[in-house]
């Protein structure tokens, strides 16, 4: 049984106001290597580059390389295949290291393919490769499973594929993560899981699928989620985004002696999984991509957890959140349509037309 699969995913981290806290950063890594754990993965997107950074803080100069294995990406900040090796440049000073161990082209889906091909990034992994400032290539990728088997037939170089897979996803039509993990199995591709808990949603549930997990008398709804995602054949490491220790500290413990989901624990997954088909909600991961290159500055990512709060739990405190959100601007009324966060969005979402769903559950209480 393998029991090194926790990867510590480094998109949500703990928090200052918009700076890391490079304290508590230190003391959970500090726990993760102890632990016998030693899987970092970032991106140069991710934080808007505070990520990267702080790992060269708190990880990159603090412990020797052999000590830790990093994962970085290439994500879709160049525009010609010239701007490729001062871009990756830029990603091995931020981190504060001479190579990656693994080297992934970000987020690959059928908007973004041609542009990495046509830049030719493929071959720049390859390249890195060859000079030894990658040690292994790959990708990470939002799309269907069909688009993933194109991918895949075109560049047999890849050695290992990033995948958003949850129980909650497993069947959902618009993610796909039973298929998508097949066609790996499929070409022989290591999984690395992104999304276990699903940004969160999987960690505090709704009160039916909280009391199915309940009656086990067993683990948190974390641990369910993240042991669902480890226990198929083939996965290489299930990322989690942790952003305090006391996440560490749990996951740490379920996951030192792993053991898969009992058939009682699956038969409660597959009952919570109902429960979440239906519920009204938006399936936002909160990655906050959609935000960066927002003109109106909306807090899109928050304003639909308020609606989910309300949707799931009769929130009563969503509607004050959703006014503090967007009393001095940034309401779903702003929006100019530009539609630069659906082209940015992993989960596929139509966030215009979800705005105006937002606004009508909000303004209405006014």
């Amino acid at each position: 049984m393998n029991n090194n699969l926790l990867g510590f995913g480094c998109m949500r981290l703990p928090m200052h106001g918009d700076a890391v806290d490079t304290v508590e950063f230190s003391r959970m890594i500090d726990a993760y290597l102890e632990a016998g754990f030693n899987y970092f993965d970032t991106a140069h997107v991710y934080l808007d580059g505070k990520s990267e950074t702080a790992l060269r803080e708190c990880l990159t100069s603090r412990y020797p390389r052999e000590k830790y294995v990093l994962t970085d990406k290439i994500s879709e900040c160049f525009q010609t295949e010239a701007d490729l090796r001062p871009y990756f440049d830029t990603m091995l000073e931020a981190c504060g290291v001479e190579y990656f161990d693994y080297l992934l082209l970000h987020n690959q889906n059928s908007r973004n393919y041609d542009k990495y091909t046509r830049c030719r990034a493929y071959e720049f992994a390859q390249q890195m490769k060859a000079e030894g400032k990658a040690r292994h290539v790959g990708i990470s990728f939002h799309d269907t499973p069909e688009f993933l088997e194109r991918i895949l037939r075109e560049h047999p170089e890849i050695e290992i594929v990033q995948i958003q897979f949850n129980y909650v996803d497993y069947e959902n039509p618009a993610v796909e993560s039973r298929r998508c993990y097949e066609v790996c199995r499929k070409y022989g591709k290591p999984v690395l899981v992104m999304e276990p808990v699903k940004g969160g949603s999987l960690t505090k549930l709704p009160a039916a699928a909280q009391q199915v997990f309940d009656e086990l008398h067993g683990g948190s709804a974390a641990s369910y989620a993240i042991r669902f995602a480890a226990g198929f054949e083939g996965m290489f490491k299930v990322l989690s985004g942790m952003s305090d220790m006391a996440q560490m500290e749990e996951n740490i413990g379920f996951m030192r002696n792993f053991q898969p989901l009992n058939e009682q624990e699956q038969a409660a997954v597959e009952q919570v999984r109902e429960i979440f088909r239906t519920q009204d909600i938006i399936p936002c991961t909160a990655c906050r991509y959609c935000t960066s290159g927002c003109p109106q500055q909306i807090a899109i990512p928050d304003l639909f957890a308020c609606y989910n709060s309300k949707k799931q739990y009769m929130d009563r405190g969503c509607g004050h959140r959703y006014k503090k959100l967007t009393e001095n601007g940034g309401k779903p009324a702003d929006c100019v349509q530009c539609g630069q966060c659906e082209e940015a969005c992993p989960q596929n979402l139509k966030i215009r037309a979800l705005l105006q769903t937002v606004a009508k559950e909000f303004e209405k209480m006014k």
